[in-house]
C-alpha cells in the first residue's frame, strides 16, 4: 500500500496536504515498514498483525549532522495556522498540556505533538522516541519551526546521523490515533508493554489511604493504625494502604552512618538523606507485635501530628526568609536564626512527647518491626488486602549512602540537561543537586532491588510505589548516558517485581517522562497520570488552593492520552475534608482507577465519601479511564475563558461525561511556572451530548453508541431527560471548582413500546457503575445492582410488580418516567441485590 507521506523539496505532505514546511535537507522520512520488520521477538501475535496491517499510516523522522555530539538539535520543519495538542514536562517528572497553532507556540520538553489537519479530516502526531543510547524531545524554533533534540546525557556517548529518532503517524479519529501510534512503537523499540499485555494490581477497583498529605514524614506505626481505624469505624474498610515517605531508614551526611534521621516533618528535610539500611528506619523497627491490639496500646494524639506539620511548615517559611537574609546581606539574620532555634526546640519537644507514649511493650509480642505491623494491621482490618510501601527508585531522595550497605555506592554530583532549563523551578531538584546522589553501581541493580524487596515481601508488603524516577537522568555521565543507566536499573526493578510483588505490585510516580514509558514499563501497569494533589496553593495566592486542583485534573484527563496506551492512569490521592475535596471526588468518581484519600486522622467527610466508596471498600469503578471530548482536545480549560474540561468514560449501562470548570490557572510561558489567572475563575457555560462519547472505543460499549434515544441523568442537578442523536446538545453553567456528572443510557424498549433504562443509585457520584449486570425480555427488566440508597431506573409506564431479591416489594413511579426503589446494604450478599421489573 502506497504511503500517506511525502518528503520533497522541502516540505512534508501528508495525504496532499503539507504539515511541515521549510524542511532541512538533513532530515529523511522512512516508512515504518522499511526500519521495523514483521519478525519481532516477544511480541504477541496479533499486536504485530495489528501494527502492520496499519504499517502504511506511520513512519520515522531521521536526521544527520557534520559533528558527532552528545547532544543533537535540529529541525523538522516549520508550520503555522494549525491547532495543535501537546504534552510537555514542566518539571524533571511532571508532564501536562499546551495548545497552540505553530511550531514557535511549543514548550520545552514536549513529549509529543498532536496537529489537527481538518482539510483531510485527520490528525497526525509526532512522537520523538529513543534510538541507540539517544532520547529525544521537541522544543520551539523561530518562525514555526519544530526542533527535535536527542541527547545521550553523557559527554563520551556521541553519534552523528539517527534514522528513527521520531515517529509520524496518521489517523481520521485521534484516540485510534494514539493507540496505533503507541502500538507501533512497541512494536519498534519491543523494549516496553502496552497496558493491554499486563495485569493490573489488586488495588486498581479499590479504595484505599495513603499517609503521606496525613503525616508527611512524621507516620509511624501508630498513626498508620488509627488512621485506618477511623475508615472502620465509619462503616468503610479500605482495602489498600500505601505507607509514604517516612518509613525507611535514612541518615543525613555528616551524621553518624548508623543512625537515622530524626524529628524530621516536611517533604525537602529528606531530600538529601540516603539509605544506611535496606530495611524500616528505627521508629517502624521497634514496633513489637500486638502492641497496637492490646487495650492498653499507647494513646494517639492527632492534634500533635496537626501541630508538627504546622510548625514544620513555619520552619520551611524561616528558612527561606533566611536564605534571602543571607542573599540581601541584612542584619536580620540573628533573629531569623534565633527563631528558627526556638522554633526547632518546640518540634523536638513535640516529638519526644510521641517517644515517651511508645514506651508501653506488647505483652504477647513475638515478632517486631514491619512484619509485626502488618500482621496486625491484618488482623484489626479485615478487608485490608494490599499494604505498599514508598521508595525513590534510587533508594531514598539521596539514593544509598555509601559503606552502609553491602553495595557499592558512589555519591554522584547531579547536572541537569539543558531542556530542563525550560521547566518550573522545584525544591526536590534544588535539593537534590545540593546534595548529590549515592547512586548503586547499575551492575548491582538487581541485587539492590531484590534486597530491599524481599525483606519487603517477607514482611508482608504486597506492592511498591516508586517514586522520583527521572533523577537517574541527573547522574549518568560515568555510566553510558541516560538510557543505558536507565535499562540497567529498569531491568533490575523489573525482576525484583516479577519476583517479589506478584509482577504487578508496584505503582509508578514522578514518571513523567517519555524515556520511563519506553524502557521501563515491561511490568508497571499503572502510575501516576498527574502531579500531587497539594493541599493548599503557593505562597502568597490566596486562590491557589483552588485552582491548583483544575490544574491537576487537567494533568490527568490530558496525560491519560499517551499515558493510558502503556499504563493505568492513576489520578492520585486527595483529601475528603478540602476545600475542593468534593470538586477532587467527582473527578475519582469516573477515573476509573483506585479512589484514595490522604485525610488526616480525625478530619473526614464521610458523606462525601460514601458517595465514592461501598461500605466494603469497593468502588462503583467505570470500566475503563477516561480522555477529554473531542472538542476540549485543542482548547485551552485552564484560563481561555471559554472551555469546560469534559472528560468521557463508560459504564456496564452506558457512557458517561463528566464535566469540570477548572478555569482560573495556567502556564506563564514568560516565568515558567504556573500561576493564577484570576480572571478566568468564574462561572463557565458549556454544552454536553450524547455524540460527545467515543462509543466505538470500548468493544462493549459499541451497541449502546446505535441506540435510537437515550435517558441523560445528571448526578448533581438530579435531572433526568431523554436525547437522541439528533437532539440539540444540554446547556449548562457551571460555577468555578465545581462539576457535573452525566449518565446517557441507551432506552430498551419492551414489550414493543415500553421505554426503559436503569440508571443506577443516585446517591453515588458515579451511578452508573453500580449497575453491575442487565437483563432483558420481552416484559421483564433484570438488575443487578451494588450498593445501598435510592435506586432509579426511567421507564415510561408504570410497572406491573417490583421484585426485591426474589420479594415483591413496593415502588415509586412518577408521570415523568422516574422509577425509584431504596435498597439496603445486605452485608451476607456483598451489598449486592438483584431486582426483576415486570411491565
Amino acid at each position: 500500500m502506497a504511503s500517506l507521506f511525502d518528503l520533497s523539496e522541502g516540505n512534508f505532505i501528508v495525504k496532499g496536504v503539507p504539515l511541515f514546511r521549510d524542511v532541512p535537507q538533513n532530515i529523511s522520512f522512512s516508512p515504518f515498514s522499511s526500519i521495523c520488520k514483521p519478525s519481532e521477538p516477544n511480541v504477541p501475535p496479533s499486536l504485530l498483525q495489528r501494527v502492520f496491517s496499519l504499517s502504511h499510516k506511520g513512519g520515522f523522522f531521521g536526521f544527520s549532522n557534520e559533528i558527532s555530539s552528545d547532544r543533537l538539535m535540529n529541525s523538522l520543519g516549520s508550520f503555522t495556522g494549525k491547532n495543535f495538542l501537546s504534552i510537555f514536562r514542566f518539571k524533571t517528572w511532571w508532564s501536562s498540556q499546551w495548545v497552540g497553532n505553530s511550531g514557535s507556540d511549543l514548550q520545552m520538553e514536549t513529549q509529543w505533538l498532536l496537529i489537527e489537519i481538518p482539510k483531510i479530516k485527520s490528525y497526525v502526531v509526532i512522537i520523538p522516541i529513543i534510538e541507540k543510547s539517544f532520547r529525544s524531545a521537541l522544543h520551539p524554533g523561530s518562525d514555526g519551526h519544530v526542533m527535535i533534540c536527542a541527547e545521550s546525557g553523557s559527554k563520551k556517548v556521541k553519534a552523528l546521523n539517527f534514522n528513527a529518532i521520531a515517529y509520524v503517524h496518521l489517523s481520521e479519529n485521534p484516540y485510534n490515533l494514539m493507540k496505533e501510534a503507541y502500538s507501533a512503537i512497541r512494536v519498534h523499540l519491543n523494549t516496553f508493554k502496552l497496558l493491554e499485555e499486563k495485569v493490573l494490581p489488586n488495588i486498581v477497583d479499590k479504595f484505599g489511604w495513603c499517609t503521606w498529605d496525613a503525616f508527611y514524614l512524621t507516620v509511624d506505626p501508630s498513626g498508620i493504625y488509627h488512621g485506618l481505624d477511623d475508615f472502620s469505624k465509619a462503616g468503610i474498610e479500605p482495602r489498600f494502604v500505601i505507607i509514604d515517605d517516612g518509613w525507611q531508614s535514612i541518615s543525613l551526611d555528616g551524621c553518624d552512618p548508623k543512625e537515622n534521621a530524626k524529628n524530621l516533618i516536611l517533604g525537602g528535610e529528606q531530600m538529601g538523606g540516603r539509605l544506611n539500611r535496606l530495611n524500616e528506619g528505627d521508629k517502624f523497627k521497634k514496633y513489637e507485635s500486638g502492641l497496637l491490639l492490646n487495650p492498653n496500646s499507647p494513646p494517639f494524639n492527632a492534634k500533635r501530628i496537626k501541630d508538627l506539620i504546622s510548625k514544620g511548615n513555619q520552619h520551611k517559611l524561616l528558612r527561606k526568609q533566611r536564605d534571602e537574609v543571607v542573599l540581601s546581606k541584612s542584619s536580620d539574620l540573628a533573629e531569623i536564626d534565633s527563631n528558627i532555634k526556638k522554633l526547632k526546640e518546640e518540634i523536638d519537644v513535640l516529638f519526644g512527647v510521641e517517644e515517651c507514649n511508645n514506651v508501653p511493650k506488647s505483652e504477647c509480642g513475638t515478632l517486631n518491626g514491619m512484619k509485626a505491623l502488618t500482621r496486625d494491621l491484618r488482623i484489626k482490618f479485615k478487608g485490608l488486602d494490599d499494604v505498599y510501601v514508598w521508595h525513590a527508585l534510587v533508594g531514598a531522595w539521596g539514593g544509598v549512602r555509601p559503606e552502609t550497605t553491602h553495595l557499592k555506592s558512589k555519591i554522584v554530583p547531579c547536572r541537569l540537561s539543558p531542556g530542563l532549563d525550560g521547566t518550573m523551578l522545584d525544591l526536590a531538584v534544588v535539593k537534590i543537586v545540593e546534595g548529590s546522589i549515592g547512586l548503586v553501581h547499575p551492575d548491582q541493580a538487581t541485587d539492590f532491588y531484590d534486597s530491599m524487596h524481599s525483606n519487603l515481601a517477607h514482611s508482608g508488603i504486597t506492592g511498591v510505589k516508586v517514586d522520583v524516577i527521572h533523577s537517574l537522568e541527573y547522574v549518568c555521565e560515568e555510566y553510558g548516558g541516560r538510557v543505558d543507566l536507565a535499562k540497567a536499573y529498569y531491568e533490575g526493578l523489573t525482576k525484583s517485581i516479577v519476583k517479589n510483588f506478584n509482577g504487578n505490585g508496584i505503582m509508578a510516580s514522578m514518571q513523567q517522562c517519555n524515556d520511563f514509558f519506553f524502557l521501563g514499563t515491561k511490568q508497571v501497569a499503572m502510575g501516576r497520570a498527574g502531579d500531587d494533589f497539594w493541599v493548599k496553593g503557593p505562597e502568597g495566592d490566596p486562590t491557589g488552593e483552588y485552582w491548583l486542583q483544575g490544574l491537576h485534573m487537567i494533568h490527568c484527563s490530558y496525560n491519560s492520552l499517551w499515558m493510558g496506551q502503556i499504563i493505568q492512569p492513576d489520578w492520585d490521592m486527595f483529601q475528603s475534608n478540602h476545600v475542593c475535596g468534593k470538586f477532587h471526588a467527582g473527578s475519582r468518581a469516573i477515573c476509573g482507577g483506585p479512589i484514595y484519600l490522604s485525610d488526616h486522622v480525625g478530619f473526614h467527610d464521610f458523606d462525601l465519601i460514601k458517595k465514592l466508596v461501598f461500605p466494603d471498600g469497593t468502588i462503583p469503578k467505570c470500566v475503563q479511564f477516561p480522555f477529554p471530548t473531542t472538542d476540549c482536545l485543542f482548547k485551552n480549560p485552564l484560563f481561555d475563558h471559554t472551555t469546560v474540561l469534559k472528560i468521557w468514560n463508560f459504564n456496564k449501562n452506558g457512557g458517561v461525561i463528566g464535566a469540570f470548570n477548572c478555569q482560573g490557572a495556567g502556564w506563564d510561558t514568560k516565568l515558567h511556572k504556573f500561576r493564577g489567572f484570576p480572571e478566568c475563575y468564574k462561572s463557565m457555560t458549556g454544552f454536553v451530548h450524547v455524540t460527545d462519547i467515543e462509543w466505538d472505543q470500548n468493544k462493549e460499549a459499541t451497541d449502546f453508541g446505535k441506540a435510537e434515544e437515550y435517558v441523560v441523568y445528571s448526578n448533581q442537578g438530579e435531572k433526568l431527560s431523554l436525547m437522541t442523536p439528533k437532539s440539540d446538545p444540554i446547556k449548562f453553567i457551571i460555577q468555578p471548582s465545581t462539576f457535573e456528572i452525566y449518565n446517557f443510557v441507551p432506552i430498551t424498549k419492551l414489550g414493543g413500546n415500553i421505554k426503559f433504562a436503569s440508571i443506577g443509585l443516585t446517591n453515588m457520584f458515579n451511578s452508573g457503575g453500580t449497575i453491575l449486570n442487565m437483563e432483558y425480555t420481552e416484559r421483564c427488566a433484570k438488575i443487578r445492582v451494588k450498593g445501598g440508597g435510592n435506586f432509579l431506573a426511567y421507564s415510561s409506564e408504570s410497572p406491573k410488580k417490583f421484585e426485591l431479591n426474589g420479594s415483591k416489594v413496593a415502588f415509586e413511579w412518577l408521570s415523568d418516567g422516574k422509577l425509584f426503589i431504596n435498597l439496603s446494604w445486605i452485608e451476607e450478599a456483598g451489598g449486592v441485590s438483584d431486582l426483576i421489573i415486570f411491565f
